[in-house]
């Protein structure tokens, strides 16, 4: 049974949002890439409110724990999958972005079972910001003009740095947890 709060409300309805932008996008309706645009800004705009939320009335839940990043991956895959099969995006960029979500979803499973859980470093934050500016800017403006572009180069770029950066320092934490052999 899922805990019905205010935070989790937000995260079901980001959720909701998902096939809200893929029709609006996909389908043939006047105005869809505007829809489109509107849904997936408002979703992303709650990205951080359900867990402030949260923590801030002491509402924090496991459905949350698991849903809140599992829906902002929803969010962003989902318009990714949609703007390669407009042809909006090249697909090895879209391919990118999806192994890295892929790849600290694998690694943050994997600390958990070890005990660890890490936060979302500054630059995790930085590639959500760019990751949100340059999908919406793909949904907003067909053809995306040379600063959309520019805003998914970084996003990619932010995307690999954190993705590279989250990796290692999941290592280092890894290994600094680990008894001394003996052997020097």
């Amino acid at each position: 049974m899922v805990p019905l709060n205010l935070p989790n409300a937000i995260t079901l309805l980001r959720i909701l949002a998902v096939p809200v932008v893929v029709v609006a996008l996909l389908g043939e309706t006047p105005y869809g890439d505007t829809l489109a645009a509107i849904v997936f800004a408002l979703a992303a705009a709650t990205d951080g409110l359900d867990g402030y939320v949260a923590r801030s009335r002491d509402a924090v839940t496991d459905f949350g724990k698991l849903m809140d990043p599992l829906a902002d991956k929803l969010l962003i895959v989902a318009a990714l999958v949609t703007l390669v099969s407009l042809g909006r995006l090249p697909a090895w960029v879209a391919m990118v972005i999806i192994a890295r979500e892929f790849a600290v979803t694998v690694l943050r499973a994997i600390a958990a079972e070890d005990g660890l859980v890490i936060a979302a470093s500054w630059m995790g934050k930085v590639k959500t910001v760019l990751q949100i500016a340059a999908v919406f800017g793909l949904i907003m403006f067909d053809p995306a003009p040379t600063a959309v572009w520019v805003l998914v180069y970084l996003a990619l770029i932010a995307t690999v740095v954190s993705g590279l950066d989250y990796f290692f320092g999941l290592r280092r934490r890894m290994a600094s947890r680990r008894p001394d052999s003996g052997q020097g």
